[in-house]
């Protein structure tokens, strides 16, 4: 009998998101475990993830942390060979690079934004939140002109790890509307077979 698969996480986390979209784009089941900051504090989710952080994997019997570890690990377990990770050394640069822009200026930009506005206070200024949106939001516009995907002529595990904070950075009062490149790529995204969506409220 085949070991269930488990994602631990919360529904508005972007984080969360990003791997539950990409098991939906790839058809793979699992079961979801609702993960709140009380049960992430629990010996239980400590020994999944010591940092008791969101999303955990637990995958037969492989256990992940980290959103874009995760999806790199989906790709190559699931999608071997696919264009949601090129095994070229350019295209998995070009992956990488945008893997690098969700953990750094997405996070503390749209991402810190929008925590900041509807959850809890994350610390980062707002005016820094803006500038970083700004700046990873033009280099998404620039990028866009040369194609429809992030790294590729094809959707990437990049396109999955950048979309989740971008398309909800309204919600942190950072607006779109500047960069039609973006809202025709986020549009693309939501086109994708089998996308999910992540819950406005």
């Amino acid at each position: 009998m085949p070991q269930t698969r488990i994602l631990h996480g919360t529904r508005l986390s972007g984080h969360t998101h990003r791997v539950m979209l990409f098991l939906h784009l790839l058809g793979l089941p699992y079961e979801f475990a609702d993960s709140p900051a009380d049960v992430r504090r629990a010996p239980a989710f400590r020994a999944l993830n010591p940092l008791g952080q969101i999303p955990v994997l637990e995958d037969g019997g492989v256990v992940l942390a980290d959103s874009n570890a995760i999806l790199v690990y989906l790709a190559k377990r699931y999608a071997a060979g696919t264009a949601w990770l090129p095994e070229d050394p350019v295209g998995a640069a070009r992956v990488q690079r945008w893997l690098s822009q969700a953990a750094g200026e997405i996070m503390f930009g749209p991402a810190s934004a929008r925590v900041s506005a509807r959850f809890y206070d994350t610390g980062v200024p707002p005016a820094l939140s803006q500038a970083l949106a700004a700046r990873v939001l033009g280099l998404m516009e620039g990028e866009l002109a040369a194609r429809d995907w992030l790294a590729a002529a094809l959707p990437t595990i990049a396109d999955v790890a950048c979309y989740s904070y971008v398309a909800h950075a309204p919600e942190g009062g950072i607006a779109l509307d500047p960069y039609p490149r973006v809202l025709a790529w986020i549009r693309r995204v939501q086109a994708l077979p089998g996308f999910v969506a992540m819950p406005a409220e």
